[in-house]
């Protein structure tokens, strides 16, 4: 496998391997160029939110600045809109469903470093995949931790931490983020 693949895979893998730090550079590149555009260029916007995430579509809005490892991990359903100054770190798959709202200065960690510290010494780490459903809400400020899953309709409060899956239909908030009640 390559890297790459380890790293889409929730594998092991060399962050500092040819490969990756291409994909970085470019990743770090196109961000620029979106977070360049100005607002009375929409089609240019949308030209280089295109090249920085690939697929996305037409529906969705994300509001610059905006930062990304990669740009190629993130998949945005129709009607998502990301506000400003989030932080996408994508070597695992980000996934957000369709009409989901992103509140100002949001991050989303994929990538987990190993808890050795002897470890960490090496240019490894593991990327686990973020998946956000339908029709959620996060506040501004939140963090989604690596590996964790919001599910459908939820609505996390700003400031909260996640650092656990969401179930459906929930209202969580807090350090970290607790469910405080059903909404449906």
């Amino acid at each position: 496998m390559t890297e790459l693949e380890k790293m889409r895979s929730a594998l092991p893998y060399d962050f500092s391997s040819p490969e990756l730090q291409r994909s970085f550079v470019a990743g770090h590149r196109n961000a620029e160029r979106f977070n360049r555009t100005n607002a009375d260029d929409p089609a240019g916007r949308a030209e280089a939110l295109a090249a920085l995430i690939p697929g996305i579509p037409a529906s969705a809005c994300i509001m610059p600045p905006f930062f990304c490892d990669h740009g190629h991990g993130i998949r945005l359903g129709e009607e998502v809109f990301v506000n400003a100054n989030c932080t996408f770190l994508d070597s695992g798959t980000i996934t957000i469903g369709a009409r989901t709202k992103i509140g100002p200065n949001c991050q989303l960690y994929t990538p987990q470093h190993p808890l050795d510290y002897a470890e960490r010494r090496a240019p490894v780490e593991t990327g686990h995949p973020i998946t956000i459903g339908e029709d959620c809400w996060l506040g501004g400020g939140v963090i989604v931790c690596p590996g964790v899953t919001i599910g459908d309709r939820c609505i996390i409060g700003a400031g909260s931490v996640v650092t656990r899956d969401i179930p459906a239909d929930s209202l969580a908030a807090g350090n970290p983020a607790k469910v405080k009640r059903k909404i449906r």
